[in-house]
Parts: C-alpha cells; structure tokens; sequence
C-alpha cells in the first residue's frame, strides 16, 4: 500500500500531531502502513515523545475501527491485581472479590488493546500475556476455564528491553512476540526544526485558555531553544511553554529568560552547551576511533616532554623526595612504563642520589579497535561518575548504543 505525503499529513491533522520531521514522517508511514494487518506492534521511544498517538492511529485504520479500544498503563497497576485487571477474576478468588468481573482483555474483544509501559508488567504476568499472543486464550484469577479472546495488541516502552532482557527482567521470547513490527518514535533533539512550532502550539494553547497575548521567541531565544537537549522530550517543553506563559509579563521572550526555565547539568552549564546535537549523526564507530586516537597522540606528547625534562641532570639533584614518574605519566601511558625507584644517600647535607632511577620501556602490546573501544568508554564514563547518558553523548552515541558496547567489550563499571 502505496502511503502518501497528504496521508501522513491528513493523520497528523486528525490527531493534533505537530512537526515536519522525517523520522517522525517514518514512524506515522509504518503505524499507516501495519494498521490494516492485525499484527503485533511495538512502540519504543523516550519518556514523553508522544507514544500514545501511535496506537490511536493503528487502531483508527485497521478493521477494528467500530470496536473498542482500551488503553491501559502498566506501570499505574499494582503487582497484587494487574492480572485480575488484564484477565479478570471469579467470585471469591481473593479478598474483596465480591462478585466476578470481566478483565481488559474479555472487555476488549474484537478491539484493540494498548499495554502502556509493558515493560513494567512482572515475569508472571508476562507469561500469561505471552499465551494470549500466541493461542488468544487466557483464564480468569480464581478460574480454571479457558476463555478465548480476539484482541490486537499495541505495546510501548521507554525501557532497553534488550537491557531489561538481559538483567531477567523481561522474557526473550515476549520481546520477539510483541515486536513483530517495531515503531520508533524519535526524541524531540532529533527533530529539532519541530521544536519552534511545538512551542507556538503550546504557547497559543495557554494564551486562548486564560486569555492572555501568546508569546513568542526573538531569532536568539529559538536557536537556544532548537539546541537544548531536552530530555524530557514534548512533555518537558510544553512544561517550559506554560512556565514562560504564566510568569513572564514581557511576550516577547529572550535567550537570557528562556535561560531561567532551562535546567542546568551539574558544573552550572546549560545541558545543551554540553550535549552534542542529535541531528549530526556522525557515524559512531569512526567517531569513537578519533576521539580514541586523538587522546593517544595528546599523552604521548605529554610523555614525551615529561621524559625529557626528568632526563635533565640539574633537575635530579636539588629535589628532596625522588621523582615518582608513573604518577606524572598520562593514565595511558602508566602502564608502559616500569619505574625503579633507588634510595638516596646523604652528604654534605644536600642529597646525591647514588643511583638514577632507571626507567625501562617494555614494548607495548598492540591495541586493537575493541581495546581503543573499551579504552574511550571508560573514560566517558569515569569523566560523567558512570552516567551512561551523559557518557553516550559525550562517544556520540545512542544511550542504547553504549549499553550494547558496554556488554560486548565486557565492561565492569565500579
């Protein structure tokens, strides 16, 4: 099926998605695109990208159209009851259970059902969950009859699954069911030229409320703007919008305000003089390979100038305390050299050293790329106190990147 700029456009009216982006035009095509089969989907996405227009627009095309559509947060339900929310319960089958009710899954028949956060559900409901994907059977809290259901089901997450997989939080087999089309909603950085009309929207929004002027960005304000982080995404700029709104008695908004309402790192910096622009894309090996490389040739220079100047005889002489050369070494460099460290014989009242310390190259293993690799994100995340965010953004890299490299090249974080 053939999906056309004036659809996605029309879906993006219909459903008050704002922004011209195409990673967001490639998300809204494949929600288009899978709406008609009755495939699995899974939504994936930062906290606050807007994940949940996705599973409306799913459901809004497909056959299921005319039949419900429940959504439900995984994450809002407690352990005790969320399989009698999703399943249902018989009379009796636990403490209040007054009368039998109906579940999620028996309400939705011939819908849709939306699983909101599903990485939150525990193992035992996963695999209860699991069995409704692949038989379309389940069985109430209390009961012991089987009872079929014919439901779509949209699952989203802002959670690693393979991460979550790997620490047993979450079955292998439950990520490949639900993922059998996968959605990735792009982070607001990524798609930075929306920023300035999500801010319109939102700012035009507060104004009609409360019946105020809306205001606007001089050109300084919205490249500052365009350039922030955000790491809460859509959610934390309309935060921002109606902060600006309701305090600011001047409309006309200037970098040096817009500042007040941004939050700032640890160091007092803003994030987004810190954090690389997303829609660089620089390609991440070669990146990584550079900043590896850069850094060696930097510390052997060091190395060297050090060297030379230990090597001098004056400076061995009118020092109290014997030099400690590894101490002075760049941290690459410590582990290529051996220090022999003499005692120091008195006379005179000036110390003469009877020996010079003696310093011994030993050849150096070659590195290869996984050791340059392992080398470069250490030191990312020892500089960000084992932050694997800020230490991503700081390789270039996905968040989802770094884990998977941190777990190739089997690094032990402190």
């Amino acid at each position: 099926m053939q999906i056309t700029q004036e659809q996605i456009n029309s879906v993006k009216q219909r459903f008050g998605i704002i922004g011209t982006s195409e990673l967001l035009d490639r998300a809204l095509e494949v929600a288009l695109r899978v709406a008609p089969t009755d495939l699995t989907v899974l939504i994936t996405g930062e906290s606050g990208v807007g994940k949940e227009f996705f599973p409306q627009v799913v459901h809004a095309f497909s056959a299921r159209k005319h039949n419900k559509y429940i959504a439900v947060n995984c994450a809002a339900i407690p352990e005790g009851t969320i399989d009698s929310e999703l399943f249902g319960h018989e009379k009796g089958a636990f403490t209040g259970a007054v009368d039998a009710r109906k579940g999620y899954f028996e309400e939705a028949d011939g819908g849709t059902i939306f699983l909101d956060e599903v990485a939150e559900l525990p193992l035992p409901t996963q695999a209860r969950l699991l069995r409704v994907l692949q038989t379309g059977e389940y069985i109430r809290v209390g009961s012991s009859k089987v009872q079929k259901t014919n439901v779509r089901v949209v699952a989203a997450t802002n959670t690693d699954l393979q991460q979550a997989i790997s620490t047993g939080r979450f079955r292998e087999d439950l990520y490949y069911r639900l993922g059998t089309v996968p959605i990735v909603v792009p982070a607001l950085r990524e798609r930075s030229g929306d920023i300035p009309l999500l801010f319109r929207k939102f700012a035009s929004d507060v104004a009609t409320q409360y019946r105020m002027p809306a205001v606007t960005l001089d050109d300084g304000a919205r490249e500052m703007l365009m350039d922030y982080y955000w790491r809460g995404n859509i959610r934390q700029l309309k935060n921002v919008a109606e902060q600006i709104s309701a305090i600011e008695q001047v409309r006309v908004i200037t970098p040096d305000v817009l500042a007040k309402y941004l939050p700032r790192q640890e160091g007092g910096a803003p994030i987004a003089t810190e954090m690389p622009r997303a829609d660089a894309n620089p390609s991440t090996e070669r990146e990584l390979l550079y900043k590896v490389l850069f850094d060696m040739r930097s510390d052997i220079n060091d190395l060297k100038r050090m060297l030379s100047e230990l090597m001098q005889g004056a400076s061995w002489v009118h020092r109290e305390q014997p030099y400690d050369i590894k101490a002075l070494l760049p941290t690459t460099a410590q582990s290529s050299v051996h220090v022999v460290e003499r005692g120091a014989a008195y006379g005179n009242g000036a110390p003469v050293y009877t020996e010079s310390e003696e310093v011994t190259d030993e050849p150096p293993r070659e590195k290869t790329k996984a050791d340059m690799q392992r080398e470069q994100i250490l030191r990312a995340l020892r500089h960000n106190n084992g932050r694997r965010r800020e230490a991503a953004a700081e390789l270039f890299m996905s968040e989802r990147t770094l884990y998977r490299k941190i777990k190739e090249l089997g690094i032990e974080e402190d």
